[in-house]
């Protein structure tokens, strides 16, 4: 392949598959690779590297079912190591293993710090050379693609410059199709990037990839400067999932080589779903979305100071440095002590709630969420709250019930089990309905108690469930008598809404969230039609 950049095209390389796979709680199934793949695929990834065929007998079992995939835009990359030190390329078994995988390249990795050749893997530097080029030139023979992957570039550069060249010169020579200069320790610095690529890019006449791990927090920016300075390949993993402190992240990569510096890296229009696959990556691999994370977290351009939500309502790039549609991301009005009557305007108009000629109430509003928050509330996180709030403030509260009272009895059975059984007592109408539930815990038997009450009334209930609980204690210097928050998450499975209760009783606090989440999700049942 020639070393050019046609178009302003930076080729996508994703090794989440792989190197993402060695973050210490991460494990893709074969189904969750083989989904994936097709997510990366459709966005338009343009090599995707699925592991070594033989290294486990879930990958073994990955390749054979990856002949039969139907890929239509991204190549699968095999990957493997050089030629073992003692072996000869037509002996040695992992080359075989390659050449047999199926996949339409490989990248092969090899030793370019004169002393991890040494230390590690306890060879000669010429050998070491020869293991590069023959390997490469062995390969070359069954793959269209051979990328030359250059492990732990930088710190042999900066221990042998002339060595960590000669492996790059070697395998270029060998006809590697693209080479991968790797920060495999995390450890350079953006100084040191800069110089260093330049050095590469003007000595080496073959297409230059960069692969930065994140420990010094610097991936993302390395891999931003090796493009600046003539790479045409960037390495990375969907969240910057890896090893140790991950990899860079190409959800931050992407978009700032796209928006920033006009470079060609997805499909064409579909930078608009780089969101949306990131969260999808992190579902499948089990882990908590991080709402801080650039462009794609969910916080990525929430505004809660009162200056900054009437600044963006006024002129978004005032504190927005992109369009949060062009990653497929939305703009969040926050609400909390911090809020002026923008935000709370602003908030309610994104609730479907015009209160723009009713100052008033939104000076009661603001009012309340101050006192509230003083209290331990906090809505940010809590949607359905706040608008329960702005109802009842405006005077357009609906009462589908109401509370007479509620009792929870817990009991630890002689089988060392622990139950909770709770009794709602509640009004509807004229009617007067006590029920009792049995449940794994409190908040459990309350949520079932109060359901059993109110679903005859309200059949559409039923599509409703508690999807997250979490419990945040306030002055853990009282202890025992500490206020606390409970906040709760709910979905009917379309929309999702998340309620708040503040006490210093954890039960009356859980109750305060399930109500408002039980109230909330009527009102939108009602207001959906779908209520009964």
């Amino acid at each position: 392949m020639k070393k050019s950049n046609l178009n302003n095209k930076i080729y996508i390389y994703d090794t989440t598959l792989r190197d993402g796979t060695q973050r210490a709680d991460i494990s893709f199934s074969v189904k969750d690779k083989l989904e994936l793949i097709e997510h990366f695929d459709r966005i338009g990834i343009d090599y995707i590297e699925v592991g070594f065929p033989a290294s486990n007998p879930k990958e073994a079992q990955l390749f054979r079912q990856l002949r039969s995939l139907d890929v239509k835009h991204s190549k699968i990359i095999a990957f493997g190591m050089t030629r073992y030190k003692d072996n000869t390329v037509e002996k040695d078994k992992n080359l075989e293993i390659l050449i047999n995988s199926g996949t339409a390249g490989v990248c092969v990795v090899g030793k370019s710090s004169i002393n991890h050749v040494r230390k590690v893997i306890e060879t000669t530097p010429d050998n070491n050379l020869a293991m590069i080029s023959e390997t490469v030139n062995y390969l070359k023979k069954y793959f269209d693609e051979v990328h030359f992957d250059a492990e732990h570039f930088f710190d042999g550069f900066k221990e042998d410059p002339a060595y960590a060249m000669k492996t790059l010169e070697v395998a270029a020579g060998a006809g590697s199709d693209f080479i991968i200069v790797c920060d495999t320790n995390g450890g350079a610095l953006p100084g040191e990037v800069r110089y260093i690529i330049e050095e590469v890019t003007s000595k080496i006449d073959v297409p230059i990839g960069a692969h930065f791990h994140n420990d010094s927090g610097c991936a993302d920016a390395n891999t931003i400067i090796a493009v600046e300075k003539g790479a045409v390949m960037v390495h990375g993993t969907i969240n910057g999932y890896g090893e140790r402190c991950g990899n860079a992240d190409l959800c931050t990569v992407i978009p700032n080589l796209e928006i920033k510096l006009g470079k060609k890296c997805l499909k064409e229009g579909n930078l608009k779903h780089l969101t949306s696959l990131s969260r999808y990556v992190s579902e499948t691999a089990n882990q908590i979305a991080y709402s801080y994370q650039p462009f794609v977290g969910r916080n990525s351009f929430a505004h809660k100071g009162g200056m900054h939500a009437s600044g963006v309502s006024k002129w978004p790039s005032a504190f927005e440095h992109i369009k949060p549609e062009k990653v497929g991301n939305t703009r969040k009005i926050l609400v909390s002590e911090l809020s002026g009557r923008k935000s709370i305007l602003l908030k309610a108009r994104e609730l479907g709630i015009d209160l723009e000629n009713d100052p008033e109430t939104i000076a009661k509003i603001l009012s309340a969420v101050q006192d509230l928050e003083q209290k331990g509330y906090q809505f940010e996180a809590a949607d359905g709250s706040f608008e329960l709030l702005v109802n009842e403030m405006g005077g357009k509260k609906k009462e589908f019930f109401t509370l007479e009272s509620f009792r929870v009895l817990n009991e630890k059975t002689k089988d060392g089990k622990m139950l909770s059984e709770a009794t709602v007592k509640v009004h509807i109408g004229d009617n007067r309905i006590i029920e009792t539930a049995e449940g794994n815990g409190p908040v459990n038997a309350l949520d079932g108690a109060l359901r059993n009450a109110i679903k005859s009334c309200y059949p559409g209930l039923s599509n409703i469930e508690l999807t997250d609980f979490k419990v945040r204690v306030l002055n853990e210097k009282k202890g025992t008598a500490a206020v606390v928050r409970v906040l709760i998450e709910s979905t009917d499975g379309k929309k999702t809404w998340g309620t708040i209760g503040v006490s210093e009783n954890i039960i009356e606090a859980s109750w305060q969230a399930l109500e408002d989440s039980i109230i909330y999700g009527l009102m939108y049942l009602e207001k959906n039609k779908k209520i009964n």
